[in-house]
């Protein structure tokens, strides 16, 4: 079952017509949240991004579009067994249909679908994870790129590339060709005591990970953090380097060229990143 619009659909049930703006031209933006038990994990920073990310793609946002009724959806969807277990979910926002992109009333519709996770909680995966950077293409660093939209035609590319080169992730670059995310999520590089991630004024993803991640380390007396540009040439430089993303969690890069890496740091956070994660649905928020 998915939920359209407030109304339960079967899976495999048509529902978008081909003059679907998400389809055509990529007029849409997502949250991907998980739910436990029933409760969604960091709701609150999901249900304000989502309507942040709205205001810059200057969708109408409807007055009932409250936190309480995208909690209320989110649910709808889920039955009495999917509650016992982890889901992931995907709140998709749309502009109404019409294929000019010239012409729209700006009204929006959604549509919301899950996934069942392994984990309930966020892991830390040690497991061999080779990286390169993908020169291809570079993302602009603009305020859009902060967004997640169906625009993801660079990380497609980008998959493809990783997979015919036998690497498990990418590295992606601006325009000013600094490294600024990885393909499954934000980059985090640790040298000594330091942790360092890219600014969003490089055009990385403003994810909700990546933020409860900085407020961590930023209570960490043993951590300095730092969010500044990362020159490619840092990368062999590190001690560590590290991903994260609102599904898998943390993701340690094992080995970047001829360089090794080690994993004590992201050992160190994971719990602490759990922690949050209980703390709010606890506070439910």
């Amino acid at each position: 079952m998915f939920n359209f619009n407030g109304e339960l659909l079967e899976d495999n049930t048509s529902f978008l017509n081909e003059k679907n703006r998400g389809v055509q031209l990529g007029d849409a933006v997502f949250e991907e949240l998980r739910v436990l038990n029933g409760d969604i994990v960091f709701l609150e920073d999901h249900y304000l991004r989502l309507m942040s990310s709205m205001r810059i793609l200057r969708m109408e946002i409807p007055m009932n579009f409250t936190m309480e009724f995208m909690e209320e959806e989110i649910l709808k969807g889920l039955s009495e067994n999917d509650l016992k277990e982890a889901k992931q979910i995907k709140f998709t926002v749309f502009r109404n249909s019409q294929n000019d992109f010239s012409k729209s009333d700006n009204s929006i519709s959604y549509f919301i679908t899950s996934n069942t996770l392994t984990n309930p909680f966020f892991i830390l995966n040690e497991g061999a994870y080779e990286v390169e950077l993908f020169k291809d293409f570079y993302k602009n660093s603009s305020m859009l790129s902060n967004l997640d939209t169906n625009n993801k035609v660079l990380n497609v590319v980008g998959a493809i590339y990783a997979q015919e080169n036998d690497y498990q992730d990418c590295l992606l670059l601006n325009e000013r060709k600094q490294v600024i995310e990885a393909l499954n999520g934000n980059l985090f590089v640790v040298k000594g005591n330091q942790i360092k991630t890219a600014p969003l004024t490089d055009g990385c993803i403003n994810s909700i990970l990546r933020k409860k991640l900085i407020d961590i380390v930023l209570k960490i007396n043993d951590f300095e953090f730092i969010e500044d540009s990362i020159s490619p040439f840092e990368l062999q430089k590190a001690d560590e380097l590290f991903i994260t993303n609102n599904i898998d969690g943390i993701i340690s890069i094992s080995k970047y060229r001829k360089k090794d890496f080690v994993n004590t740091t992201a050992k160190n956070l994971i719990g602490k990143l759990n922690a949050a994660a209980r703390m709010s649905l606890t506070a439910g928020v």
